[in-house]
């Protein structure tokens, strides 16, 4: 199927006019559909470049606030004590390059295009000293990491020649369900030569996707089958023992 991706890319470029499309970039799906049993996945990003440069993978999930708690022992117990919001928080994070990001990505273009976990423009909900909360969005930073939500290290870009190239972005069994975006940059003498942008979306499917959704829109009644069914398990249990 690789082979079958890249060639019709291969042909596609040959037949684009020069100098019309720097940069082309696919996946080879856009829905990552979340069944029962589901154990995580991996999609390949392909595509082809028009003429020499580095090329950086950026993975986003769905942005919303993210809280991060610290602990503090009070009487001898560890309570969480202190608290801080984040807005603009990606629920998942991954970037692949071609290269070392330091080796041809200035930090300029890094705060730009949020190009790894420390140019994140989390934004925190209220004031607090520099080295708070620096030490706040570390633990936020280290929750989604131990989640497996965002990688630490660098995905790998490789290239197939001199212009085709592809990675393997990988998702894990908890990735949020939403909206991403999937940004391929063609980096070029410390400038951004083309810039691609595109939209994959992950989506419960099946019966657990008319559990999730009736639970959301009726709390309440969904709440008190859960109180029911729970109750009529117990005496189920009781009866067979009794017996």
């Amino acid at each position: 199927m690789i082979r079958a991706l890249l060639l019709a890319l291969a042909f596609l470029v040959a037949a684009t006019p020069a100098r019309a499309q720097p940069l082309i970039a696919d996946l080879s799906s856009h829905l990552i559909a979340i069944t029962t049993g589901f154990s995580g996945t991996e999609l390949l990003l392909f595509g082809a470049t028009e003429g020499e440069g580095d090329v950086v993978v950026v993975v986003r999930g769905p942005e919303g606030e993210a809280s991060v708690r610290r602990k503090a022992r009070v009487a001898g117990i560890w309570i969480n004590r202190d608290e801080l919001r984040f807005a603009g928080v990606p629920a998942f994070y991954r970037i692949a390059s071609s290269k070392p990001l330091a080796d041809f990505v200035p930090t300029a273009l890094r705060q730009r295009h949020q190009i790894g976990v420390d140019f994140l423009r989390l934004q925190p909900q209220r004031e607090l000293n520099s080295e708070e909360t620096a030490a706040f969005r570390a633990g936020l930073v280290r929750n989604k990491e131990a989640q497996k939500l965002y990688e630490p290290e660098v995905g790998r870009v490789s290239f197939l020649g001199p212009r085709l190239f592809r990675t393997r972005i990988l998702f894990p069994a908890n990735v949020p369900t939403g909206n991403y975006s999937v940004e391929v940059l063609l980096i070029r003498n410390g400038q951004v030569l083309a810039a691609q942008t595109t939209p994959m979306f992950v989506s419960k499917v099946g019966f657990g996707a008319d559990v999730y959704d009736f639970a959301h829109a009726w709390s309440a009644v969904y709440g008190l089958l859960a109180i029911l069914l729970a109750v009529a398990a117990g005496w189920a249990a009781g009866a067979i023992f009794r017996k």
